[in-house]
């Protein structure tokens, strides 16, 4: 076995993995207490620091974060609650007859000591969701959220020390070294959320513990608008997701394709969205977010410069101001194909607009890139939407609207290839951090035993009656 004495976080780490069966044999009674507590510390005792640290992190409005953040915490518990004692029983499954006198179920047991790696774009909602199904599946967890959001990470803190003790669930905080430090730890499972470049890095460290992984991650997810599309109410619902959290979302629209024979309706739709939800000036709107580190505004300002130098047609915004990390919404056409926008995910307040002749073009479009996180479609045609369906592939996908199949806890949520590897929310969440055990039981005598050794022509051709008739 390898030596982890050297690991600054061995200690925790071992006294997580000493008590994880004590905390994995907690009755359902038990794991709803804690939920139970969660809950209250999040809804109740830090609900206006929760709407303090969110605003000096990203400057995000306090609607928002009752809707993205707290509001979807206290959904995930309640989902939780409502059906976990189902979850957790035993779930019967049949048996071949050819097993005569002996039965079978499914045991969903805790995993272990998991290890939840959360973002910086929704600190509270993307770090307790995850830990809510590790609590609900009965495992010790240990969290790292992100260092770019630092007084909602200090916050966290303050709240997992509150309602836990450190073998149960424990937070650290720091930079890339304390993740780094943490991955080579042999957790039973690890819950990663962020981008697909650093989702392999964890895939790698964890392929050497062969630890189970759900790797959240993102890329480019499209928007595809056909011509019988509702044109205003396809604006108004694009315009609230893509410029949610200032853009700052894994599911968030990255890119439109509608045909052409619509692109100046649209337009002139989206333009007048974004004034009625942002005012003249978004700069001085209450209702409209930042951009989380300067580092992430100069990337995205890269992007703008780009699309500036290939001579692209900024339909609306453009302006920025570094000092308060400000990008006005944009809405870009007339991309080149090396655009930059058009190659990585954007993860901010620009909207690429890209156009198509026929439908069949619009999916080899969404095909010629890797599979997304979320596909968007707006038609009123039943026909286009199935084609669109039967012929794409993405983690998730809402018809005539955006972004609120995440809110749905009784869908999975979750990637597909570079977007991700697993699912979360709901029992798909408990699922994740469970393992499900296989248990068969024998009662009587099984019919099996007639076929043991010493092997005769009677028991030959019984054996091949078996496999006929069974």
């Amino acid at each position: 076995m390898n030596d982890f004495s050297n690991n600054p976080y061995s200690e925790l780490f071992s006294k997580q993995n000493n008590n994880q069966y004590v905390i994995g044999n907690r009755t359902y009674k038990e794991r709803l207490k804690t939920l139970n507590k969660l809950q209250h510390a999040i809804e109740v005792t830090y609900r206006t620091q929760i709407q303090d640290a969110l605003q000096k992190d990203l400057g995000k409005p306090v609607v928002e974060t009752e809707l993205t953040e707290i509001y979807a915490i206290i959904g995930d518990i309640k989902h939780t609650k409502k059906h976990l004692h189902r979850w957790m029983r035993k779930q019967k499954v049949e048996t071949p007859v050819s097993m005569l006198g002996s039965g079978s179920y499914i045991k969903y047991q805790p995993k272990g000591v998991c290890l939840i790696i959360s973002p910086w774009n929704f600190p509270f909602n993307l770090t307790f969701g995850p830990l809510v199904s590790a609590i609900a599946a009965g495992n010790t967890a240990i969290i790292k959220p992100s260092e770019m959001t630092p007084n909602s990470s200090a916050l966290m803190s303050e709240i997992i020390t509150a309602v836990f003790n450190d073998d149960e669930v424990a937070l650290v905080q720091g930079e890339v070294a304390v993740s780094t430090e943490l991955l080579k730890l042999p957790f039973n499972h690890i819950f990663f959320t962020g981008s697909p470049k650093v989702g392999k890095i964890v895939m790698k460290a964890a392929s050497q513990h062969l630890a189970s992984v759900t790797l959240e991650l993102g890329g480019k997810s499209p928007t595809l608008i056909d011509k019988t599309a509702n044109i205003d109410n396809a604006a108004k619902k694009i315009m609230w997701a893509k410029f949610l959290n200032c853009g700052q979302i894994c599911v968030s629209p990255d890119y439109v394709l509608i045909d052409e024979s619509i692109k100046v309706a649209f337009i002139a739709s989206c333009k007048k969205w974004l004034q009625t939800f942002y005012n003249d000036s978004p700069k001085t709107s209450d209702s409209y977010g930042r951009i989380v580190t300067d580092k992430h505004f100069e990337r995205l300002s890269e992007h703008l410069d780009n699309a500036k130098a290939l001579h692209a047609t900024f339909e609306v915004g453009g302006d920025t101001d570094r000092a308060s990390k400000y990008i006005e919404p944009a809405i870009i056409s007339n991309l080149q194909p090396e655009a930059t926008l058009l190659e990585d995910e954007i993860f901010g307040p620009i909207l690429p607009i890209v156009t198509y002749k026929s439908l069949d073009m619009a999916i080899a479009y969404v095909n010629s890139k890797p599979r997304p996180l979320a596909l968007y479609i707006y038609s009123k045609s039943k026909t286009n939407t199935k084609k669109i369906l039967n012929n794409t592939r993405a983690g998730g996908t809402c018809i005539n609207n955006s972004v609120l199949h995440y809110a749905n806890h009784n869908l999975p949520f979750g990637g597909v290839n570079n977007s991700g590897i697993g699912k979360s929310h709901g029992f798909f969440g408990f699922q994740g951090f469970s393992n499900q055990r296989a248990v068969m039981k024998q009662y009587t005598f099984g019919v099996t035993e007639l076929l043991f050794p010493p092997y005769s022509s009677f028991k030959e051709t019984l054996a091949r009656l078996t496999i006929k008739w069974f």
